[in-house]
């Protein structure tokens, strides 16, 4: 039994695990169950529950004895008696069924809709009567007051045959060229049926005329949904005298009062296929909607996800047990799955140890979910160069990734890096023997990753011991010892680069400071041994010795930093030659470059001037705009500095303004000689 989890609701599937095929003989079957676990554990709640090769439609009688489901190949009917958790009956077919129905408490009464235009009549002993429609029928619906049948199929009109006069009356005419699916209320039998249009059409059997017109199409389109035609009318179902859901082609759930024309809600199932099945579970207000991938339960008033399920094949119909928590399913495959959901009710009566069983496994959990698949990013696939799996069915989206059976995963894997097994192995080897040798008598020995960190710190460690030995203190937990920084010391990635810049600049102050601390504990430990003598000339010495002595130690630190740095640019300049060399040594082709419509060509040395100045730093590109009179820094009287700047003008702009201070300057020039001549001539007049 297979245990999954959604919104913390729990489904048992009953129906997991592997079925031993039909022609093996009991003898057989007997021998197999002893040798394998798996087959021997596995819950058959009953017998051979299950079709040749798939299952299209499956059924629960009235009285909840009974459960039938038909199937191909050959077309078939199977009834199981569920109080002897066996199948009571096998009936085969002429020609596949679309749908049936069960007419009576038990299943002394069904009738099959055949996809040759057959309507087939059964009783208690097997076939009873066959007769024909004259258009290919889809669904159909049984009205218990008048004793009709409803049939609507590749026709505009809807045919009804009597039961109780055993003969065809006047059909319905629609407006609809094709109908899909057709219900009738259990309570006022009004009959409803869903166009290939995306239509819905109310019609009252009493005066045999339509009395409403749903445009469920134009409904189902919201801001959200992406839909390529016309969604159809796919499935149908009425819940109680007002209520009634309609599922569409395109994969949309809509939940209509009669009393208006707009949906009260429209749920979407994201995968664009039509809606096979849909039912009602009025203990929890849910509706359980299906399509070929997915079951979805859901609240009939807000739309919230209550939990769902994918199985692993198709999926072609769903039936809920009455009052209970199960849930089976005909899907495209030989087996018809078994659900048990203890949040929507009990177990069913016949079957009520389920219960007990799921009980005991609640108080034991164990993850069982998923074990035969593995979970995987975008980015394990792209490594695994399985990227263009995405959107087939050997990957099941969820959540952020994918889930891939196990097998698959494992031979990629292998494929991709042929020898990480035998990485693996050598690891798990390694492991297994520092675990034995752990149990030996240890000496202090330092790990193989960051030796020299962990001496300081192992130093360090008996430094503060001794001192909380004599202080009476607690001790503080090793590095070492503590389980969130063991890796640093275990995976070489954690390893310290001693050569690089960062390093080589900080490990002088490092040392500086484990240099100090080392000193003051000795200081401290002579002093507690001198019994703590209070008196001032010994503190002043040991005062300015040890001012001195950090004083001394500073000018050593500042030393090595400046030898660290020479060296660092000394390897600089080894790098930027090795650059040049091989600069030098390969050989540069002509590049030709296409020049923008609107723009004039200008010189290289515009560019690089640019990458020149790109080149130099800061402080040098600042002092060239202050010479150049684009930067003006000024101190300001809070004490920061001030920083303004003047954006360059481009050549066109530049060219305007000489021409414009030319044009001023001329008429300057202008402007003085006329008033010098003006000037003379006014000197002339008064000499005469």
């Amino acid at each position: 039994m297979q245990v999954s989890s959604l919104n913390e609701v729990k489904i048992y599937s009953l129906s997991a695990g592997r079925s031993l095929p039909e022609w093996l003989s009991d003898r057989k079957k007997r021998a197999l169950q002893k040798k394998d676990v798996d087959i021997r554990r596995r819950i058959e709640l009953i017998q051979d529950f299950e079709m040749p090769t798939i299952s299209t439609k499956i059924k629960v009688s009235r009285d909840g004895q009974y459960i039938m489901a038909v199937g191909t190949y050959k077309p078939r009917v199977r009834c199981f008696d569920t109080y002897q958790l066996s199948q009571k009956f096998e009936r085969c077919l002429d020609s596949e069924v679309v749908t049936f129905e069960i007419l009576s408490d038990d299943y002394s009464k069904i009738v099959f809709l055949q996809c040759g235009r057959f309507v087939e009549f059964h009783s208690q002993h097997g076939h009873y009567y066959k007769t024909r429609i004259p258009k290919f029928g889809r669904d159909f619906s049984y009205h218990y007051p008048s004793c009709d049948l409803y049939f609507v199929g590749a026709s505009s009109e809807v045919y009804r045959l009597n039961l109780e006069q055993g003969r065809f009356l006047n059909s319905l005419q629609t407006e609809a060229s094709e109908s899909n699916a057709c219900d009738i209320n259990p309570v006022h039998f009004l009959f409803a049926m869903g166009t290939a249009e995306g239509k819905v059409e109310c019609w009252d059997p009493r005066t045999r005329n339509r009395v409403g017109l749903l445009d469920c199409a134009l409904s189902s389109v919201t801001a959200d949904t992406e839909i390529e035609g016309l969604p159809s009318i796919s499935a149908l179902k009425f819940d109680g005298a007002l209520n009634m859901a309609v599922g569409t082609s395109t994969g949309q759930v809509l939940l209509y009062d009669l009393r208006s024309s707009n949906p009260l809600i429209v749920k979407d199932h994201h995968y664009g296929l039509p809606i096979k099945s849909i039912q009602f579970h009025h203990q929890l207000d849910l509706i359980i909607s299906a399509d070929s991938r997915i079951i979805k339960m859901w609240n009939k008033d807000t739309g919230k996800i209550f939990t769902s399920m994918e199985p692993e094949h198709d999926i072609n119909d769903v039936c809920l047990y009455p009052n209970s928590g199960m849930l089976m399913t005909a899907n495209e495959a030989p087996k018809m799955n078994i659900y048990y959901i203890p949040v929507l009710g009990p177990a069913p009566k016949w079957c009520s140890f389920l219960d007990n069983l799921t009980e005991e496994l609640e108080e034991n959990p164990e993850s069982t979910v998923y074990d035969d698949y593995k979970f995987v990013t975008r980015k394990d696939l792209e490594n695994l160069g399985l990227a263009h799996l995405i959107g087939s069915s050997l990957l099941r989206a969820y959540m952020h990734g994918f889930f891939m059976d196990i097998r698959l995963y494992h031979k990629a894997k292998m494929m991709a890096n042929p020898f990480a097994y035998e990485e693996y192995r050598r690891e798990k080897i390694r492991q297994k023997i520092e675990e034995t040798r752990a149990q030996r008598v240890q000496l202090k020995k330092l790990p193989k990753v960051n030796k020299e960190l962990a001496l300081k710190l192992i130093e360090e460690e008996g430094e503060e011991q001794q001192l909380s030995k004599k202080r009476k203190q607690k001790n503080l937990p090793s590095l070492l010892k503590d389980d969130r920084f063991k890796v640093m010391f275990e995976n070489p990635d954690f390893q310290v680069d001693e050569q690089s810049e960062e390093f080589r600049l900080l490990n002088p102050l490092v040392s500086k400071i484990s240099e100090k601390r080392k000193r003051k504990l000795k200081i401290l430990e002579e002093l507690e041994a001198q019994g703590q003598e209070e008196e001032e000339e010994p503190e002043g010495k040991a005062s300015d010795a040890e001012s001195s002595e950090s004083s001394d130690d500073e000018k050593g630190w500042v030393e090595e930093v400046r030898k660290q740095r020479k060296l660092l640019r000394q390897e600089e300049k080894l790098k930027r030659q090795e650059r040049l060399k091989e600069d030098q040594q390969t050989l540069l082709k002509p590049q030709f470059f296409e020049i923008k419509e609107g723009e004039e060509f200008r010189s290289f040395k515009d560019s690089a001037k640019k990458q020149k100045l790109m080149k130099k730093t800061l402080e040098d590109r600042l002092k060239l705009e202050e010479k150049l009179g684009t930067l003006n820094v000024s101190d300001t009287t809070v004490g920061s500095k001030q920083a303004t700047f003047k954006l360059k003008k481009s050549e066109q702009q530049r060219k305007q303004q000489e021409a414009e201070k030319r044009h001023r300057q001329e008429r300057k020039t202008l402007r003085r000689s006329a008033s010098h001549l003006k000037s003379r001539r006014g000197r002339g007049r008064l000499f005469h």
